[in-house]
């Protein structure tokens, strides 16, 4: 049913970490143990015109500094790492990546496109800082604050996410593991929601990423209708509609995720109005879009032989979107909020290489200060272009290949 909402959490490796080469036609397959690539041309990621400019960003993740208040009483604990944020933001050094640390491609892709976004990073300076040791250390939103400002300091092209890879194995997010990265997303999101003890910046956390839809059931033969408000961090949108025809576009994709579904014969529910089961009308309004709204692509589906698939044919996505220009006026809730402002901007693309069994993640990001694109592949960092982007589009024939996964948008107005 398409009202029940999840998230798979098939498990998608990274690339092999033991040293040997596989000779896969027309093109060179190195396991390494510092930075996976796949060698075809410049490798992953980063297109070879793109490389030759890999110079360092200059862009500014400066956001308002903590409050005098926080500072002072870091001082007076005489806390070393608190004591040396102070005057960080103050601090404009390039993009810097993240060393592997052991199939953590996942996490690195992830974390950058945390970073990356200036509206999230602002919630993040504001965190209570955990008073004990202990608490420190077992801390998500601590921990990634203390990553990010070691990154804004760093004079080197990487830095090792050790404090906070550790902190993540107390919370069962081990290393050596291949994660799906929409279901790793969505643990991070939640870890960090739930540790940051301010009520006020969690429920700002929620308002920027959660997105609101009504849930509606309507009996066929009675009409009687029920609803229930539901949310969801991730929007999964489907490669295939109903009659399993492919998806064009990702404009199709949306527009069928929100098209009503008849339930009839074994999927019949039952009407509490005629007390029994009755063919019905599934589908969902769609009643309020966050400021960063994520869309999770379905491109790994299961097999009856329980063998996971991988989805590579092309699905283009546009560099902006406007929901009014793509659902019907049935589509949205009677009483949506600021359906007007619902125009997006392209901010970040997650993508996978590789087969559902075998693979390697990156992420492509929109810097907000510059406009310009970056791709995050590890340690790596380079500025790329539009049509490099536009290769994660997939390609049926080439199944190795590069395929956007998770599309983040910004939305163009934000209030």
């Amino acid at each position: 049913m398409k009202g029940a909402i999840s998230v798979s959490s098939a498990s998608l490796p990274c690339w092999g970490y033991s040293q040997m080469l596989v000779s896969l036609g027309p093109f060179v397959l190195l396991k390494s143990l510092c930075c996976p690539v796949l060698l075809m041309g410049q490798g992953i990621g980063c297109p070879e015109k793109s490389r030759k400019s890999e110079l360092a960003l200059n862009q500014s993740m400066r956001e308002e500094e903590d409050g005098e208040e926080r500072r002072e009483e870091a001082v007076e604990r005489g806390d070393q790492q608190l004591r040396a944020l102070r005057g960080v933001a103050d601090l404009n050094n390039g993009a810097i990546g993240l060393y592997n640390m052991g199939l953590s491609c996942c996490l690195n892709s992830l974390l950058q496109v945390f970073f990356m976004n200036t509206h999230f990073t602002m919630i993040l300076r504001r965190i209570r800082v955990p008073v004990g040791h202990a608490e420190q250390k077992e801390s998500v939103p601590y921990q990634m604050l203390l990553l990010l400002e070691q990154m804004q300091r760093s004079k080197q092209r990487a830095v090792y996410p050790q404090e906070l890879v550790l902190c993540l194995t107390v919370h069962n997010l081990k290393l050596f593991v291949q994660y799906d990265a929409a279901h790793l997303f969505l643990s991070l999101w939640n870890l960090i929601k739930n540790q940051i003890t301010d009520r006020q910046l969690a429920d700002r956390l929620t308002t920027l990423y959660t997105i609101w839809v009504q849930e509606y059931l309507v009996c066929q033969k009675c009409s009687f209708e029920t609803r229930r408000d539901s949310n969801m961090v991730t929007l999964p949108l489907p490669m295939f509609n109903a009659h399993s025809q492919r998806l064009k576009t990702l404009e199709d994709s949306l527009h069928c995720f929100f098209q009503p579904e008849q339930l009839t014969d074994n999927n019949m529910c039952l009407c509490e109005q005629c007390e029994r089961k009755t063919p019905s009308l599934q589908g969902m309004r769609l009643t309020c879009l966050p400021q960063t709204l994520t869309l999770h692509l379905k491109r790994f589906c299961y097999r009856k032989s329980s063998w996971t698939q991988k989805i590579s044919y092309s699905l283009p996505f546009p560099q902006s979107l406007d929901f009014n220009q793509i659902l019907t006026q049935e589509q949205f809730h009677p009483d949506a909020k600021e359906k007007a402002d619902w125009q997006y901007d392209l901010f970040g693309v997650v993508a996978h290489s590789g087969l559902a069994s075998f693979g390697h993640y990156c992420a492509y990001i929109r810097s907000l200060t510059e406009g310009r694109w970056y791709c995050f592949n590890d340690s790596s960092v380079c500025q790329v272009s539009w049509d490099d982007v536009k290769c994660t589009y997939g390609n049926s024939h080439f199944h190795w290949g590069e395929t956007a996964y998770l599309l983040v948008y910004m939305r163009k107005n934000p209030q």
